[in-house]
């Protein structure tokens, strides 16, 4: 049986990225949930205790933002929605009950991996911009109370939306069998990019014909 070749769909660079990101959104995500009621603030122990995880939460917020930004500009492009991602997504829900045949071949990401992307972005663009506006002692003394309360709230509701979309991305990612191996090692299979990413594996191989 001739065995099935592997295709890079990361770098070494894109996926040191990927995980500097999902470890410093752990950090945030942890300390950030330590304040958001006070049956998380055992949390605090994690780095320290109440003090320094004020201290350390932003710094990890900026540090998560910086390092998405740097994918960001790798992959928007590849995350633009086209004609294809509509119907894929009004087939979504036969992929759901186990009806793959009337998917329609996608490139290197789906619909709902562009949304989970897009949703990630847009997230934490909220989060940078609203965590500088209370963060205290630097910045906070130059907006009114109530603009800061404000965004307090919408810190609180782009985090919440950040958690669960990355819920979503690393449930998927275990639920699609061959999926891990990309950011664990760089590469996939023929098989797995044929099946689930018909037109990348198209674009990947073509030079071999």
């Amino acid at each position: 049986m001739r065995r099935d070749s592997l295709l890079l769909r990361y770098t070494d660079s894109e996926r040191m990225n990927h995980w500097v990101i999902a470890i410093f959104f752990v950090f945030a995500a942890l300390s950030g949930l330590a304040f958001f009621h006070p049956a998380f603030f055992f949390l605090t122990n994690l780095f320290g205790g109440g003090s320094w995880s004020r201290i350390l939460h932003p710094f990890f917020g900026v540090i998560m933002f910086v390092s998405f930004l740097g994918l960001f500009f790798r992959l928007w492009r590849a995350n633009v929605m086209t004609d294809a991602d509509r119907e894929w997504r009004r087939h979504s829900a036969d992929m759901l009950r186990g009806d793959k045949s009337k998917m329609p071949p996608v490139g290197k990401y789906n619909a709902g991996q562009k949304g989970i992307f897009w949703a990630m972005a847009v997230s934490l663009a909220v989060l940078i911009v609203t965590g500088v506006m209370f963060w205290r002692p630097w910045f906070a003394p130059y907006f009114p109370i109530t603009v800061g309360r404000i965004a307090v709230l919408l810190h609180a509701i782009a985090a919440v939306v950040l958690i669960l979309a990355t819920i979503v991305h690393v449930y998927a990612a275990i639920w699609v069998k061959g999926t891990v191996r990309a950011m664990t090692r760089g590469t996939v299979t023929e098989s797995w990019a044929r099946q689930h990413h018909a037109l990348w594996h198209r674009d990947m191989t073509q030079g071999r014909r």
